[in-house]
């Protein structure tokens, strides 16, 4: 199983399947891999766009964005 992570500049909304065949993403082995480089990429200053699957998950800019903020995740800058 692999997973693909597409990311963009800050502010970015979508990509388009044209832009996708020829954007650089990196590939992942788990859903959770592609979660944890999908929260380096956005605590680096850049959005992750998109998460898909051999699975067939399809993971929108969004979609990553409520799972990164999920109340179950600890702060940053815990104690800051």
């Amino acid at each position: 199983m692999s997973y693909r992570v597409y990311s963009g500049p800050h502010g970015a909304e979508k990509i388009s399947p044209l832009e996708k065949d020829r954007m650089l993403f990196k590939e992942c082995v788990s859903l959770d891999e592609a979660m944890s480089w999908a929260r380096h990429v956005n605590d680096g200053g850049r959005t992750t766009l998109l998460i898909e699957g051999d699975d067939g998950t399809h993971l929108e800019r969004t979609e990553i964005a409520a799972a990164l903020t999920h109340p179950e995740r600890p702060p940053l800058h815990a104690g800051s």
